[in-house]
C-alpha cells in the first residue's frame, strides 16, 4: 500500500490579509466555508488563526470556538487551532494560550505549540516571542491533559533538539510526536532558519532515529512553497499548504482559494505515487481519537 500523506491547510495567518490577496478568508463564516472546500479537495487538517470583526488578528477563544463549531457542522476535517499570540501591540506569549482556559471551547483535535525564541519585525514594530522551555512544558502538559495533540512548530535546529531533549523527557508529549519545520521566516524574523534543501536535510537529521515522528515543512513564500512541500514528502514527511504561507499559485498569479492549492498538492502526491490521508486516517496516524 502507498504511504498516506497528510495534507494540512493553513488558510489565514497572523500577518497579511485581504490587502495581499482578496481571497484570504477572515470571518468565521469565510474560514469555515473555505475549510469545507479544502476538505472536499483532499485536506485532512485545517490550521486555524482567528480574526476579529475588523479583520485583525485575535486570540479571542470565542472566535476560535465559533470557527470550530461552524467547521464541525460541515465536515469531520481535523481542526488545529493556533496558539501564537495575535499580531497586535502589547500581546505576549500567554495570550496565545487563552483558548486552553476557555470553559466553552469547541475543542480542536490539535493546537500549535511554537518552540523557538525569535523576534519578528512587522509593520514598523519588532516583538519577541518568549516561548521559553518552562512555558512549553507547561502548555504541552495542559494540552495533553485536555486531550489536544500539540503540533510543534520549530523555527531552527535548536528548537528541534529542545523537543526531544527537554519536552519529550518531561513526559508532556505522547507518541507519535507531530512536528513542523518553519522555514522561510528569516526575512522578517531573527532566529528563524531560511529554506533550502540543505537546511531541510539538516532539520530532518535532528529527528530521533529511535521513534516515529510525523513531520511537515511550513515553507513560506512563493519561491519556497511547492518545492518545500515536495521535498518534504519525498524525504518521508507530510504536506502543508495554504495562504498563511503563500498567496500565489504561480509567478504573478494570486491563489483563487486555499482549495486550489490543496487540489494542486493532491495531484502532485498522486503523481509521486502516494495517497492522501482522509481526516480519520490522519487521526489514526497521529494517535488521535475519531470524532464521536
Amino acid at each position: 500500500m502507498s504511504r498516506k500523506i497528510i495534507i494540512t491547510v493553513a488558510q489565514t495567518g497572523n500577518f497579511h490579509g485581504k490587502e495581499a490577496n482578496p481571497n484570504i478568508p477572515l470571518t468565521p463564516e469565510e474560514i469555515a466555508a473555505s475549510a469545507y472546500d479544502c476538505y472536499n479537495a483532499g485536506a485532512a487538517i485545517v490550521h486555524i488563526h482567528a480574526r476579529d470583526k475588523d479583520g485583525l488578528s485575535t486570540n479571542d477563544p470565542a472566535v476560535y470556538s465559533e470557527i470550530g463549531s461552524r467547521i464541525r457542522a460541515k465536515c469531520n476535517i481535523m481542526t488545529q487551532y493556533s496558539t501564537a499570540p495575535a499580531n497586535r501591540a502589547g500581546t505576549v506569549a500567554e495570550d496565545g494560550m487563552k483558548l486552553l482556559y476557555y470553559k466553552d471551547l469547541v475543542k480542536p483535535d490539535m493546537c500549535s505549540l511554537d518552540c523557538s525564541l525569535i523576534s519578528t519585525s512587522w509593520d514598523g514594530r519588532t516583538f519577541v516571542y518568549e516561548w521559553f522551555r518552562d512555558f512549553l512544558c507547561k502548555y504541552a502538559k495542559m494540552m495533553k491533559d485536555l486531550g489536544i495533540k500539540p503540533e510543534l512548530e520549530c523555527f531552527d535546529p535548536t528548537s528541534v533538539e529542545d523537543v526531544f531533549r527537554v519536552l519529550y523527557p518531561a513526559g508532556v508529549l505522547d507518541d507519535p510526536v507531530s512536528l513542523s519545520f518553519v522555514m522561510g521566516m528569516d526575512r522578517i524574523s531573527q532566529g528563524a532558519i531560511s529554506f533550502s534543501e540543505e537546511n531541510l536535510d539538516f532539520m530532518i537529521r535532528k529527528l530521533p532515529k529511535d521513534r516515529f515522528v510525523n513531520f511537515s515543512t511550513i515553507s513560506i513564500g512563493a519561491k519556497n512553497h511547492v518545492p518545500g512541500c515536495v521535498m518534504t514528502i519525498l524525504k518521508g514527511g507530510n504536506a502543508r499548504v495554504g495562504m498563511e504561507d503563500n498567496i500565489y499559485y504561480g509567478p504573478g498569479r494570486l491563489l483563487k482559494s486555499n482549495a486550489e492549492m490543496v487540489e494542486r498538492m493532491v495531484r502532485i502526491i498522486h503523481e509521486l505515487g502516494y495517497e492522501t490521508a482522509s481526516p480519520d486516517e490522519a487521526r489514526q496516524i497521529l494517535g488521535i481519537p475519531k470524532l464521536s
